[in-house]
């Protein structure tokens, strides 16, 4: 029946395709989610894609119109700005927190960095930079504020994938860029007091905003 429950694993699978979709830019933003569409490409019924739709939506990815149809979500220059402000609210305040563990173990933050040299493509590194950024707001031992952040990742994983594709397509250096700021960011974990490396977490997500420069949503591809 239409009204029952959807089984888990199909809204997760049709969650899970949406999302890649989504993120990976094969769905432009605006692009309408017509639940009867989706469901005859996936090969499931309305109802798990309905499920998956408002996951989507809690996690940033899609919107719903007034009338209730879903689109990709279109992001804005404002909307930039209060994701970038949250980050340097946020992770700022763990690196200063997580610095003394993750002087004496980085090797979770290591590993991390050289599944980036290995990524094949600028998804990976995409996801792969989230992570980094994760482990150390997971290092910083406060549950609150990793909760906080991670409430955020949708948003960021869909705005920071069209930043680096943009970026990839102007210079070719994504990865190595990533890399090389990765691990200046180990070293100074290692070899800094926690007031610096709050500092130089700081200027890594500045930076971040000045080399992945955005004049309008539809400057990303």
């Amino acid at each position: 029946m239409s009204g029952s429950p959807a089984s888990p694993s199909l809204a997760d699978s049709a969650t899970s395709v949406l999302r890649d979709e989504i993120v990976r830019g094969k769905m432009a933003p605006g692009t309408l989610l017509a639940e009867a569409a989706v469901a005859a490409r996936l090969g499931v019924s309305r109802v798990p894609v309905r499920e998956a739709l408002f996951t989507l939506e809690r996690e940033g990815l899609v919107e719903f119109s007034p009338t209730g149809r879903a689109f990709v979500r279109k992001l804005t220059p404002a909307d930039f700005e209060e994701l970038f402000a949250l980050r340097l609210a946020l992770e700022p305040l763990a690196a200063g927190l997580a610095a003394p563990f993750l002087s004496r173990d980085p090797s979770a933050l290591e590993r991390n960095v050289e599944a980036t040299v290995r990524a094949q493509s600028v998804h990976e590194v995409t996801t792969l930079d989230l992570e980094f950024h994760e482990l150390i707001l997971a290092a910083s031992g406060n549950g609150r504020v990793l909760k906080l952040w991670r409430s955020l990742r949708g948003e960021l994983d869909l705005w920071l994938s069209r930043l680096h594709r943009r970026h990839q397509n102007r210079t070719r250096a994504t990865l190595d860029q990533t890399v090389q700021a990765h691990r200046f960011l180990i070293h100074a974990f290692q070899t800094q007091p926690p007031a610096a490396c709050v500092r130089l977490l700081r200027q890594h997500i500045q930076g971040w905003r000045e080399w992945l420069p955005l004049s309008g949503e539809e400057s990303v591809p």
